[in-house]
């Protein structure tokens, strides 16, 4: 079973645990879900190692895998730190980006671009993650790209879940556009407040998702 197929289970999980299919604490068992997606053991394993990641799951030893939700203040504080992870990944690409780099820039948000055409919010989502990650690529600054790509990966759930908002998706490529011409020219100051501001629009465009999110927050004990 391939990384791809535990990346379609995870994405499935994911939407899952953040509507409140499972409760918060709730075991989630391997054998029975591996079973309900019809494959083995092993890329269950890693769709919830995955998971683990993101922190919509909680892998306790010898005990399991159980669901976890993030409160709503953790997410919004992850997301302003994105924001400025971002605008400084902006900021020091838009500086030592190569022409190489540039190029693959380009062909990502031209894919953004044709996912956007066919109003395909998941294909659009792994676009785009690559069009980010090869922005935190470009940074010259390891320590800064492996933080960047981390936090990255932890709110992919709720980044790629909100794209699917009407009129996000066009939006976002608007966004898209304005980050790459600021690349081309090597302007720092746009490129790093572009970032930043596309990511803080995720964030406040989240009011549908945060809103559901509470409901179901409040229907679990703390």
């Amino acid at each position: 079973m391939s990384i791809r197929n535990a990346d379609k289970i995870r994405e499935n999980l994911e939407d899952r645990i953040i509507k409140g299919e499972f409760q918060k604490g709730e075991r989630l068992d391997e054998v029975r879900l591996a079973t309900s997606f019809g494959v083995s053991r092993t890329p269950m394993r890693e769709a919830l190692r995955m998971l683990a990641g993101s922190g919509l799951v909680e892998l306790i030893p010898r005990r399991g895998a159980f669901a976890r939700h993030p409160g709503i203040v953790e997410l919004v504080e992850m997301f302003e730190v994105m924001a400025e992870l971002e605008a400084i990944c902006g900021r020091l690409t838009a500086k030592r980006i190569s022409p190489g780099e540039l190029a693959e820039l380009t062909v990502a948000a031209n894919a953004c671009e044709r996912a956007l055409a066919k109003q395909d919010s998941d294909a659009y989502y792994h676009d785009n993650e690559q069009f980010h990650f090869l922005i935190y690529q470009a940074c010259g600054n390891h320590y800064l790209a492996c933080e960047a790509g981390r936090l990255a990966k932890r709110l992919r759930p709720f980044r790629r879940v909100q794209l699917r908002a009407p009129g996000r998706m066009a939006q976002s490529m608007a966004e898209h556009t304005l980050i790459l011409t600021a690349m081309k020219a090597g302007d720092a100051v746009t490129a790093a407040d572009a970032l930043r501001s596309h990511v803080a629009i995720q964030s406040e465009k989240f009011h549908s998702l945060l809103a559901t999110y509470e409901t179901i927050q409040g229907k679990f004990p703390a």
